[in-house]
C-alpha cells in the first residue's frame, strides 16, 4: 500500500504501535522460555491472523481461542494447532469441530459429567476421539472443577478416560481472580505474585491427585495456565514430577489501562490506542469543558476494572504515552465519548485524540480492523478474521 498517515485515517480507528507490539511479544516469549513452558497465546484479544503469525515467528506454539467461530476462522487461515479454552457443550458445536479436526490438531475443555458423556457419545458414534482437557477452577470461581475437590476431579478424569469418544490430554485453568486487584495491605505486584503462585500450585496439586488415583503420569499430562497479569510473574516448579507445560496469555500483546492499574505493565508498554476525533465541545458551567469524541461504547466498550478511571485514558503525547492533563472519559453513549476536561482546553473541532482503552480485548470485535503504525505513518492494515456465522450474527443485531 502507498504511504498513509494518521490524519488520513477514518475515526474511530484501532492503532497498534509496532515497536511496542514487538517489544511485548519478545518479552512474553522470553518469559515462557525462561520458565520452560510453551507459549500458546490467546488470540481472542486481537482476532488477527496477521498478528498471530507474528507471534509464531517470535516463538509461540499454537494458539488458544475462546469460541468455535474463532477456531473456524483461524483454521481457515492456516493455523493447525488450536486449543479451545472453553467448556464446549452441544452437538451443534461438535458438528462444526469435526471438519476442523481433519485440518488441525484441535483440543477443547470439559468440566461436568453431563458434558463429558454428551461429547463422548457424539464423537464415538462418528468413529472419532476428541482431545480434551479437564478444566480446573484454581480460585476464580467461574467454570472448572474446584482444585481441592479431589473426589470430583478423579470422577471427571476417570469418566473422560473411560469414554470411547474422548482422550484426556491435560488440565487447564484460568486465574481470572488476578483481575480483582490486591487484598487489604497488599501491593498490586504482591497480589499478582500471590495469584500466579496459587494458579500454578493448585493446578499441580490437581495433577498429583490424579496421579495418586492412577489417572495421570508426570511428563504425559499437559498442564496449562493462563492470564496476562499472572504470566508476567509466573515461575515454574516441580511437584512430584509434574510441571506446568504451557501458558496462554492474550492481552499481553497490547496491554491496556486495566493492566497498568493491576501492575502487570506500564503505560509505556501499551501498544493499542483508539484514535478518535473531536466532534463537538461546550463549557460545563463550572470552568471546565465537555469535549465530545466520535468513540463511544461501540469503540471503547463500557468495561471498567480495578484502578481504572472512566472509560479509557486519553493521551496528550501518544509517542511517549503521556496522559492528557485533567481529562477523563466520564461517560459513553453508543457513538459518543464524553470527555471532561477540568479548566481550559486547547482541543478544537476536528482535532484527533488517542485513547488507551480500559480493556483491549474488546476493541477487535468492535472496530474489526487494526492500523499498524510507526510514528505517524501507517505501515500495515490487519483485518479481524471471523467465521461467517459471527459476521451474520453481528449484521443482524440492532
Amino acid at each position: 500500500m502507498g504511504s498513509r498517515f494518521l490524519e488520513q485515517l477514518p475515526t474511530p480507528a484501532a492503532l497498534i504501535d509496532r515497536t511496542r507490539l514487538l517489544k511485548n511479544l519478545r518479552a512474553m516469549q522470553q518469559r515462557a522460555a525462561q520458565e520452560g513452558v510453551a507459549l500458546r497465546p490467546h488470540v481472542k484479544t486481537h482476532k488477527s491472523p496477521d498478528l498471530a503469525r507474528l507471534q509464531q515467528e517470535v516463538g509461540a506454539v499454537g494458539i488458544t481461542v475462546a469460541t468455535v467461530d474463532e477456531a473456524e476462522a483461524f483454521v481457515a487461515a492456516g493455523f493447525t494447532e488450536v486449543r479451545l479454552a472453553y467448556p464446549t457443550v452441544g452437538a451443534d458445536r461438535y458438528e462444526r469441530l469435526l471438519p476442523l479436526m481433519e485440518r488441525a490438531r484441535l483440543s477443547f475443555c470439559l468440566d461436568t459429567p453431563e458434558a463429558i458423556r454428551e461429547a463422548s457419545a457424539f464423537f464415538a458414534e462418528r468413529g472419532r476421539q476428541a482431545r480434551v482437557l479437564l478444566e480446573v477452577d484454581t480460585g476464580f470461581g467461574r467454570t472448572g472443577v474446584r482444585w481441592d475437590d479431589a473426589r470430583h476431579l478423579v470422577a471427571c478424569a476417570r469418566l473422560i478416560q473411560e469414554s470411547p469418544g474422548l482422550r484426556l490430554i491435560g488440565l487447564l485453568t484460568h486465574a481470572g481472580q488476578a483481575y480483582h486487584g490486591p487484598q487489604s495491605g497488599e501491593s498490586p505486584i504482591d497480589a499478582l505474585r500471590r495469584v500466579a503462585a496459587e494458579e500454578r500450585d493448585r493446578l499441580l496439586a490437581a495433577a498429583v491427585v490424579l496421579h495418586q488415583a492412577g489417572l495421570a503420569t508426570p511428563g504425559q499430562l499437559e498442564l496449562s495456565v493462563g492470564s496476562t497479569p499472572t504470566a508476567h510473574y509466573f515461575t515454574n516448579r516441580t511437584e512430584q514430577g509434574f510441571r506446568i507445560t504451557e501458558m496462554r496469555p492474550g492481552n499481553y500483546v497490547f496491554h491496556d489501562a486495566m493492566q497498568v492499574a493491576l501492575g502487570s505493565c506500564t503505560l509505556d508498554d501499551c501498544a493499542l490506542t483508539v484514535l478518535a476525533r473531536v466532534v463537538s465541545r461546550k463549557p460545563d458551567g463550572r470552568g471546565g469543558w465537555w469535549v465530545f469524541l466520535d468513540a463511544g461504547k461501540k469503540a471503547l466498550s463500557t468495561d471498567q476494572g480495578y484502578g481504572t478511571q472512566g472509560y479509557g485514558l486519553p493521551l496528550y503525547r501518544p509517542a511517549s504515552r503521556t496522559p492528557l492533563p485533567h481529562a477523563r472519559i466520564a461517560r459513553l453513549s453508543e457513538e459518543h465519548g464524553w470527555m471532561h476536561v477540568r479548566g481550559g482546553t486547547t482541543l478544537q473541532i476536528g482535532d484527533r485524540v488517542q485513547i488507551v482503552p480500559n480493556h483491549a480485548c474488546l476493541v477487535a470485535p468492535l472496530l474489526r480492523r487494526f492500523y499498524v503504525v510507526e510514528g505517524d505513518e501507517v505501515v500495515a492494515e490487519w483485518a479481524v478474521a471471523e467465521a461467517s456465522s459471527v459476521a451474520r450474527s453481528v449484521a443482524s443485531t440492532c
